[in-house]
């Protein structure tokens, strides 16, 4: 709902400044397109601010009114805009350029509104399906605040700690009762049947206060056992006295006054997470010779780098606890019998850098129960996951010896399967997204049905309705990633209200003030992505290669030869998609003379040769490629390696870059995250990076790197230009950036914190879900339904 003041101002203004508000919405009918995004709004009121009549637009409601519209619809006469007025709070407006009216609708109208651009005009009788959940969220704990936003678990230990612990003792009854029911295996945990009520806990925690203060603090578990256990304290409590003691004090201060940091510190050592399994079932999954391949990249290498980190922190947690306990964790991913010399055929593969990790391949079976040989694409694997869901349910309970303390899903499929499984074996859920296609991919919701035979999208944004909403909760990479900026909305948000034409419209689909969404930054591999100054860790035995690989010969899927190797190097490397914007950095390079002049292109993505790929996306965008590299003249400029760089190669890679006094570009039409972003930056490389997603947060600009905006190519080129000129001149500037950039990931991004508040947040959740009503069980029926009725015919459709 939009605040009653500003409708009433803006609905005086065109009453009273009628041929002012009548011009404005002449131009933006002048634009002659029905859809116009934010900037397209901007950009034409920027014009009228720069003309005659401009000076009257300046702090009028008309100009707050433009400056909060996000989307426009005009039809005739009619504009319909959809106003967001802060982080997370939106309204809907309906204007009329003849009548000179405007009032507020209803989301429903808005989306109506839209749906005729794509159907025609409807009878007004016709039905769809309305999805609408905030009546299932009614009187569950909500955040407010958009600071809030993102730290969802403080926001639950400071609502929650309250009102469970107000009167008659019922929240240290469930304390208790929480702390009786920890096991590992046959084994009992923290408490025996002996502590039954919570003044035996009282007396029990006096007693073995005096017992331990009594003896050195270094006293192992080991000794004290015998004495503990009769009083009713099982192993948990911590590896020697002085850890026991101070754990034990720590749960006497709760009995006594909790508060929201004592509950969270005391949650976070309990022993209650011993087995974890990640779901990532699409693209190839695997350790070597896979990055590059189509749905293949950033998120095999965080997954990977995930669970190294987790393991570590596990193991850690569980020595501090005092338990002789190895933990363990399971990928689950799809196995493809056709691997094409990688490993994905393999059944089960330990994890390089861990101990007990492994990765462990599940088929897809086909509806006569045949597997699936052959890789397939993302936007294909649909109707394969409900069976794969059972499939890999079997698999984990034999390779685990039952179930997983912990399920974390990956992308959309594995959020998906996540969130039956975890469902079905009462575990609790996290979801990370990476990236959710319903933003890379203008308007895909709206004309979804002309995209349907190759993206599927009704599949994909059906399945992320559902998983959204039965995840327990939610991690990000930043805060732009829910709720984006204060001028543009975040990934989540964009799922608040949208349509399906024809098939369903959702009008409160996801929440960003729900207490879900935490943010939990990941970090990057220290024992790779190092400074280029550190030269005792150089790997010098990759120079010559390196230089190669710059500065050789063309042929053999390379392109290009460097005719000044004295130039700085910009560097860029993705998947070559039309996301990642490879030919557009390529386009704006050729076009600017100032930026060929002060340095040369490195690109690392695709393959030259096009036959070599198998994804019609990346086929196109190579043959763009070599359009460019000929229309722009670019062969003695640019060097284009059809080539995927392993990690420590690639590490080494950043840093010969660095020592060109280069920099690193990062040119997505959107980045979720930018795991390249703080590779290059860990390395001290300057970094140029999208300002769109979350390299938005990563980088403080013209600090630790710069933005840029991937829809102004010639902006960009300029900015580079101008700040390799400025390096040519002072070399001081290039290390002002370069410092800037180590600073900033040694600060925010490391493995070791993403790890342990991930832990953390297992924990806690589990806690609040054990001791109140968070399962939300009248919400989770209903999209149980939602899944028989809508996502399983629109998944089985695929294979018809």
């Amino acid at each position: 709902m939009l605040e009653q003041e500003f409708l009433e101002s803006l609905q005086r203004y065109f009453s009273e400044e009628r041929n002012t508000a009548h011009l404005v919405l002449h131009q933006l009918h002048e634009l002659g397109k029905p859809l116009l995004l934010r900037e397209e709004v901007q950009d034409a009121f920027a014009r009228m601010c720069a003309s005659d009549a401009g000076d009257c637009l300046s702090g009028t409601p008309v100009e707050r009114m433009l400056q909060a519209t996000q989307e426009a619809v005009i039809d005739g006469d009619w504009l319909y805009l959809a106003v967001r007025i802060r982080v997370g709070r939106w309204g809907y407006l309906r204007l009329n350029s003849s009548l000179m009216f405007v009032e507020e609708i209803p989301v429903s109208e808005f989306l109506y509104f839209k749906e005729r651009l794509v159907e025609g005009q409807r009878d007004g009788s016709d039905h769809i399906l309305e999805i609408d959940l905030e009546p299932f969220l009614r009187g569950f704990p909500k955040m407010h605040e958009t600071r809030s936003i993102g730290r969802g678990v403080e926001f639950l230990n400071r609502r929650l700690s309250g009102q469970l612990f107000e009167g008659r003792g019922k929240g240290n009854r469930l304390l208790l009762d929480f702390l009786r029911v920890h096991r590992y295996q046959q084994q009992t945990l923290m408490l025996n049947d002996t502590v039954n009520d919570v003044g035996k806990l009282r007396s029990a925690l006096r007693q073995a206060d005096e017992l331990l203060a009594s003896v050195a603090a270094e006293t192992p578990w080991s000794e004290l056992a015998p004495r503990l256990r009769n009083l009713g304290f099982e192993p948990g409590w911590g590896k020697d006295a002085g850890r026991i003691r101070a754990y034990m004090e720590l749960l006497l201060d709760i009995l006594e006054a909790p508060s929201p940091a004592s509950l969270e510190h005391f949650l976070q050592n309990i022993p209650m997470i011993f087995s974890i399994a990640v779901l990532s079932p699409h693209g190839w999954f695997g350790q070597s010779d896979v990055l590059g391949r189509p749905d293949t990249g950033g998120q095999v290498v965080y997954i990977l780098d995930q669970v190294r980190a987790l393991e570590r922190a596990m193991r850690n947690s569980l020595q501090e606890q005092g338990l002789d306990i190895d933990p363990q964790i399971l990928v689950v991913t799809r196995l493809i019998p056709e691997a094409e010399g990688t490993t994905c055929d393999l059944p089960v593969e330990p994890i390089a850098g861990t101990r007990n990790a492994r990765i462990l391949r599940v088929p897809f079976l086909d509806p006569t129960g045949q597997v699936v040989p052959q890789w397939i694409s993302r936007f294909e694997i649909w109707p394969y996951l409900e069976r794969f869901s059972h499939d890999a349910e079997r698999a984990l309970l034999v390779e685990l010896s039952g179930r997983p303390d912990f399920i974390i899903g990956n992308y959309s499929d594995g959020n998906l399967v996540a969130s039956l499984l975890s469902q079905r074996l009462g575990v609790t859920q996290c979801n990370i997204a990476h990236a959710l296609e319903k933003t890379k991919y203008l308007y895909s919701d709206l004309y979804w049905h002309d995209n349907e035979e190759h993206y599927h999208f009704s599949c994909q944004f059906t399945a992320d309705l559902i998983a959204m909403n039965t995840a327990d909760f939610i991690i990000t990479s930043t805060y732009q990633e829910i709720a984006g900026t204060g001028d543009s909305a975040g990934q989540y948000e964009a799922h608040g209200a949208y349509t399906l034409p024809g098939l369903y419209r959702v009008v409160h689909g996801i929440d960003v003030f729900d207490p879900k969404f935490n943010i939990v930054s990941p970090g990057v591999d220290e024992e790779i992505y190092f400074p280029y100054s550190d030269t005792d860790r150089r790997l010098t035995h990759c120079n010559e290669e390196i230089r190669e690989l710059l500065f050789g010969d063309d042929g053999n899927d390379r392109r290009g030869v460097l005719s000044d190797s004295g130039k700085p190097l910009l560097f860029t490397m993705a998947r070559m998609d039309t996301i990642k914007n490879i030919t557009g950095l390529v386009a704006w390079y050729g076009a600017c003379k100032e930026l060929r002049e002060e340095a040369n292109l490195v690109v690392v993505a695709g393959h030259v040769d096009p036959g070599r790929s198998s994804n019609e996306d990346e086929y196109q965008q190579i043959l763009k490629m070599h359009r460019l590299m000929d229309e722009y003249d670019l062969d003695g400029q640019v060097r284009w390696l059809g080539m995927y760089l392993d990690k420590a190669f690639a590490g080494e890679f950043y840093r010969v870059i660095a020592d060109f006094q280069g920099a690193f570009v990062q040119p997505a039409q959107f980045e979720a995250f930018g795991l390249t972003v703080i590779e290059a930056m860990s390395t001290g490389l300057p970094t140029f990076a999208t300002g769109f997603g979350g390299p938005l947060e990563i980088i403080e600009d013209d600090v630790s790197g710069f933005h840029i905006n991937p829809n102004h190519g010639a902006k960009a080129a300029q900015h580079m230009a101008d700040f390799l000129a400025r390096c040519r001149e002072d070399p001081a500037e290039w290390q002002r950036i370069s410092t800037g950039a180590l600073a900033r990931v040694r600060a925010r991004y490391t493995w070791k914190g993403y790890a342990e508040r991930l832990m953390t947040l297992s924990r806690v959740y589990g806690f609040w879900h054990y001791v109140t009503d968070l399962e939300r069980d009248e919400l989770r029926r209903y999209l149980e339904m939602f899944y028989s009725l809508q996502y399983r015919p629109l998944a089985q459709a695929i294979l018809k």
